[in-house]
């Protein structure tokens, strides 16, 4: 486990780099943790890490890309709803950085 100080607050993180405790996420967080990926966060990317804190706030699960495409496009269109769009935001595998950085744990069925 790892322990940051970000903000004067300890944020704990496990061994993949996801927060221990999901309460200690905020945008300073996710902020910090998108540099560690090459990330600068747009609003695109914080209207999807805001449906996710939602989605497992309503499920208690982090989706996989198939049921985050799903929820995407549900929620904010078609057009968004797309591997590519969420693969453009969110390089490698799209499920398991955005969940990361929305403060989640990583996805099931997600190697």
């Amino acid at each position: 486990m790892t322990t940051l100080v970000i903000d004067g607050n300890s944020v704990r993180l496990d061994d993949e780099g996801y927060l221990y405790e999901l309460s200690e996420w905020s945008p300073e967080v996710a902020r910090f943790l998108a540099r560690e990926q090459g990330i600068d966060l747009t609003e695109a990317h914080w209207e999807i890490l805001y449906l996710l804190r939602d989605f497992y706030h309503q499920y208690q699960l982090s989706p996989a890309m198939r049921p985050l495409v799903k929820a995407v496009a549900q929620q904010l269109g078609k057009d968004k709803g797309r591997s590519i769009y969420l693969m453009q935001l969110f390089p490698g595998s799209p499920a398991k950085v955005a969940a990361l950085l929305a403060g989640l744990p990583k996805p099931e069925n997600c190697l």
